[in-house]
């Protein structure tokens, strides 16, 4: 049947998948499964009782919720009488929920727990649209959301045929959504998705996914960010069964429980699993270390295609011993991961794909409902170190300065009370302007290469795009953020977040005593390890973008303490004014000049490695760790 509409998805499995766990989620330790029947009724229920209470076509209604199967059965409901969702991070503060609650004009908000219910009602005094306030979970002395699901289903009779009325004058173009765009600086813009958007975006999507309706797989992604919600109606069109995460600590258990054939991600994560691969690699000793690292060394090294006899031998015997050992850790039947949000690094796509564990990384935005291009699960459509071929349906230019633009059914119809906004982003011509820069590579790969309003200049005139050069960085296990700086300066500079667990692992292994991190990076021996990181990767930059100084910072950085978005993005505007005095010292105008008034690790880098395979073999020696010999793929 042809799906036009987000809740044409409730018809389409009604009569192609009729299964007893569509959805899933746990509930006290146990697996609570719904079936299709399940999900129909509960999103026509839900209908019915918004139609009870005068909900009308355009209404807002907003959820603050963790992943779980309610999520869809009130969305699909809203969609069916045209109720807007306005789906709305758990994890921003009280300042943003109050401009994005008085900004969208919710009437009601549904909120998942307790805990989420103490932080959001103390803002409502201030938000006087909403008059309602339900939960998912049981709390005394609340509303929750099962009564509005009651009420429709007492009044099915009276109202199912206006439900059934209003659902068909939804049109593709109506919009099903506003998703405020998380953003790292500025105030949250209210993005307007149509259906339309987000169907086809779905459906060209779902062309190139090889599970099907007899798999399952794991969310836990938030679904109020639209790369998880429109995998999720992508998985809904194909037919797999969603379980729902208990939460990030969850995942590696859940995905044993439920034998996961495949989840989406985002490229933290993955380096997350990498690093306790190392760690795990590190903790064995004689044949069994060298087995494993030789292991490791040869899937960095993997290739889609024109691999020779030898490294296919090599690789056969390597799965059997190793890699067969990584994806029993994932539950044993992961085929597909699907990478989003921001740069994955080609050596973990290498990695996961030669233990039999497919990386499918695409790009986008919530303005573009939100897939631009995407990488296959076969060779050829695929390259390491690109976000793969511009999706179906999808049309990409390059403005004179490499900005991406595009056109297509998957563009957003606005920015919700903010047409100037929308005027300086979409063009006369109907171009959005993704403020992204990339190329094609072998003209049809898409290579993401920096985001223009982060690119900047040195006082030479010479251009540094940050991103890029960060994301080489971060392929350091020893870094877990990093940020580049220097605008308007002589030279470029950075601030690392050191990945405290290797950090401590190898301060112990050294036996390096510290009271706490601040005393840890400003210890002689950690600055002299992070300085040798840092001139591996200048050795693969230009001249001009050669990291001069850095920093090292004791704060991890994190959505919670405010340095990252909560789609992991560095907040540039926040870290600059949090670190100001840092900055200061790095470029010569602070109190001492030299960085160390304020005990923190710091260097100049004036090091000339001559003897580089000396170098490199002595490092291997110390840290246990493969040498990248892959660093001339990094993907910027």
């Amino acid at each position: 049947m042809e799906v036009t509409r987000t809740f044409d998805l409730l018809e389409r499995y009604s009569q192609l998948f009729v299964k007893p766990d569509v959805l899933a989620g746990k509930k006290d330790g146990e697996w609570i499964k719904y079936s299709s029947n399940d999900y129909i009724e509960y999103a026509m229920n839900f209908a019915c009782g918004l139609l009870s209470f005068g909900f009308c076509k355009g209404d807002k209604i907003v959820t603050v919720s963790s992943n779980r199967p309610e999520w869809n059965f009130v969305d699909m409901g809203m969609a069916l009488v045209g109720v807007i969702h306005v789906p709305v991070y758990p994890t921003i503060g009280p300042e943003e929920y109050r401009y994005i609650l008085n900004h969208c004009d919710a009437q009601t908000i549904i909120l998942s727990d307790k805990l989420l219910l103490n932080k959001i009602k103390p803002v409502l005094s201030d938000v006087p649209s909403i008059n309602k306030v339900y939960t998912f979970n049981q709390i005394e002395g609340e509303l929750n959301w099962i009564e509005i699901v009651e009420l429709g289903k007492s009044k099915r009779n009276e109202f199912q045929s206006r439900v059934n009325a209003l659902a068909a004058s939804i049109t593709p173009d109506d919009v099903v959504t506003l998703i405020y765009t998380s953003g790292t600086t500025g105030t949250p813009k209210g993005v307007m998705l149509t259906h339309l958007n987000l169907v086809s975006n779905f459906i060209a999507t779902s062309k190139v996914q090889p599970l099907n309706h007899s798999h399952k797989v794991l969310s836990f992604l938030p679904l109020c960010h639209v790369y998880e919600r429109m995998m999720n109606y992508h998985f809904q069109y194909l037919g797999i069964s969603i379980y729902y995460a208990e939460n990030m600590g969850t995942i590696p258990q859940n995905l044993k429980e439920i034998k996961a054939d495949g989840f989406n991600s985002v490229p933290r994560l993955l380096e997350k699993i990498f690093d306790k691969l190392v760690t795990a690699g590190k903790d064995l000793s004689g044949i069994k270390k060298t087995i494993f690292f030789w292991a490791m060394n040869l899937a960095l090294n993997y290739k889609l295609s024109g691999r020779s006899w030898w490294y296919n031998m090599q690789h056969r015997l390597a799965d059997r011993l190793i890699y067969s050992k990584w994806r029993d850790a994932l539950g044993g039947e992961v085929k597909v991961i699907v990478s989003g949000g921001s740069a994955l690094q080609p050596r973990l796509a290498r990695l996961f794909w030669a233990a039999g564990m497919k990386v499918m990384e695409g790009y986008g935005l919530t303005e573009t409902a939100p897939v631009i291009a995407v990488s296959h699960a076969e060779s050829p459509n695929l390259k390491f170190g690109t976000v793969g071929p511009i999706l179906e349906g999808v049309q990409v230019s390059f403005d004179d300065d490499g900005e991406i633009l595009v056109k297509g059914p998957n563009v957003m119809k606005g920015y919700y009370k903010d047409p100037t906004s929308t005027a300086l982003v979409i063009d006369e011509q109907g171009w959005f302007h993704t403020g992204d820069v990339g190329v094609l590579e072998d003209g049809r790969f898409l290579k993401i290469t920096d985001r223009k309003k982060e690119m900047f200049k040195l006082s030479a005139g010479k251009y540094i795009a940050p991103q890029g050069i960060e994301n080489k960085f971060k392929e350091s296990i020893f870094i877990e953020q990093i940020m580049v700086i220097g605008e308007n300066e002589k030279f470029a500079s950075a601030l690392i977040s050191p990945n405290f667990n290797q950090l401590h692992f190898w301060a112990s292994k050294h036996k390096i005593h510290f009271r706490d991190n601040e005393e840890l990076v400003n210890h002689p021996d950690v600055i002299k390890r992070y300085s040798i990181e840092v001139e591996k990767v200048n050795k693969n930059l230009g001249a001009h973008e050669n990291i001069k100084r850095f920093r090292l910072v004791c704060e991890e950085w994190s959505p919670q303490t405010g340095e990252l978005s909560p789609t992991l993005k560095l907040k540039r505007n926040v870290i600059m004014r949090k670190y100001n005095d840092i900055v200061e010292e790095i470029y010569g105008r602070g109190k001492g000049g030299d960085g160390r008034s304020t005990g923190k690790g710091f260097m100049n880098l004036n090091l000339n490695f001559n003897l580089k395979k000396i170098k490199e073999n002595i490092e291997h020696l110390v840290d246990n760790r493969p040498r990248n010999d892959d660093r001339h793929h990094n993907r910027p």
